[in-house]
């Protein structure tokens, strides 16, 4: 199983288009909810959801007949066949479900039309949500929505093939210093040493590693053509040129983690999706699970996220917001991971969610040091230009790859 992420740019199309065309009409939305008639009574919320499986959808479906049944309501979750455009077109069209997930790639496209219901600060203990992932659901200083649940990066090393290298447990590598040096013994072994994902939401973890990244905190100034920034594509580069890191294609594999399965690399670079996919699809595989290398300014990771998006046009706002208190305490989202694997929202079930997955302790030890994405508005087709960009880094100028997304984003940003 690829993650979501791989495939988001390629879904937005008809949705972006009907979303934004609408808002540019002046048939836009009202956050204030000024224009729509709340219903008091027992209400009957539609739940649209990007599920991963039969497994996530029977546990949402199980949670939403609970929060029902003792509430008095009634819900109805469905899964979507493709809930980028599905949502789209459900907004455009002015009927949307009430509640639905929002990825963080296009949150800031549905806040700054005024689609979602600002209701983030309604929710009890807010702040006990990691505040990397209240950031990143934060648009024009207001918390929109309660974070869902998260992943993020880290390294997975193959243990059998790492001990072939001739490598031990102190060779792990801490630093990207470190990671060259494994990565040229392992280059000597006749091994390939990483498989790395060719788009921002791998590469982009160097920047963060070296203290920058695509876009200021608050999502109004292109910030890639740093020195930063440019180190850090620099040393992908020479990972690159060297042979020490290969993307997917280039070891005959659709995305990074099936590369690892197949053993094509000692290491990888992947979120906590790979548990899965890899449980599923090479089972015997050994490998375990490191924080990535920090860089010249520290650790760093990319954050994945979603959010519990309430439609402002919905009817049913306050019983949408204590359906989303149900979905988001800390029990229920353990309950959650362990049904499908995604990783608590809630600061405080990590210590509970770390006992059931001690395995996983790296990745939620990333929460600490994640960056989200991009969080800015009409930015689809800036970031297809730039993972070109990336893709030909090998053969490619760091600097222009970068001048060009700043030219592009503020072109985007000022539009």
């Amino acid at each position: 199983m690829t993650p979501r992420t791989l495939t988001r740019a390629a879904v937005a199309g008809f949705a972006a288009v009907a979303l934004f065309g609408s808002a540019a009409c002046g048939n836009g939305f009202d956050d204030s909810g000024s224009d729509t008639k709340q219903s008091s009574g027992p209400a009957s919320l539609q739940i649209l959801i990007g599920s991963s499986g039969e497994a996530e959808t029977k546990a949402v479906q199980d949670a939403a007949a609970k929060w029902a049944s003792s509430s008095g309501n009634t819900a109805t979750v469905t899964p979507a066949q493709d809930l980028t455009q599905q949502l789209g077109q459900a907004l455009a069209g002015g009927t949307p479900p009430d509640v639905f997930y929002v990825d963080a790639s296009r949150f800031a496209d549905y806040a700054s039309v005024g689609a979602l219901e600002p209701y983030g600060d309604k929710i009890s203990n807010k702040d006990d949500f990691y505040e990397s992932l209240r950031t990143t659901f934060t648009y024009d200083g207001k918390l929109y929505c309660a974070p869902k649940d998260f992943s993020t990066l880290a390294l997975e090393i193959n243990t059998d093939l790492w001990a072939k290298a001739g490598l031990a447990d102190a060779d792990v590598p801490t630093t990207w210093d470190q990671l060259t040096a494994v990565s040229q013994k392992i280059k000597a072994k006749g091994m390939v040493a990483l498989a790395l994902g060719d788009t921002r939401d791998r590469i982009g973890a160097f920047m963060v590693q070296n203290g920058g990244w695509l876009m200021s905190k608050d999502g109004k100034q292109a910030t890639a053509d740093t020195p930063e920034n440019l180190q850090a594509l620099q040393y992908v580069k020479s990972l690159l040129t060297n042979g020490y890191a290969k993307f997917p294609k280039q070891l005959d594999a659709g995305w990074s983690g099936e590369a690892f399965g197949k053993g094509k690399a000692v290491m990888t670079i992947e979120g906590n999706w790979i548990k899965g996919a890899l449980q599923n699809d090479f089972p015997k595989v050994k490998y375990k699970v490191v924080p990535l290398p920090a860089g010249p300014k520290g650790q760093g990771t990319l954050s994945f996220t979603q959010c519990w998006g309430i439609a402002a046009k919905s009817k049913f706002k306050d019983q949408a917001i204590k359906f989303v208190e149900a979905m988001t305490a800390g029990d229920q989202q353990v309950t959650f991971a362990k049904a499908f694997g995604v990783m608590p929202s809630r600061q405080s079930v990590r210590d509970q969610y770390t006992t059931a997955f001690p395995a996983d302790k790296p990745f939620i030890d990333g929460a600490a040091y994640g960056q989200g994405p991009v969080n800015a508005p009409k930015m689809d087709s800036v970031l297809r230009d730039l993972e070109a960009g990336l893709q030909g880094l090998a053969t490619g100028d760091p600097k222009t790859i970068l001048a060009n997304f700043d030219k592009n984003a503020k072109a985007a940003l000022g539009g």
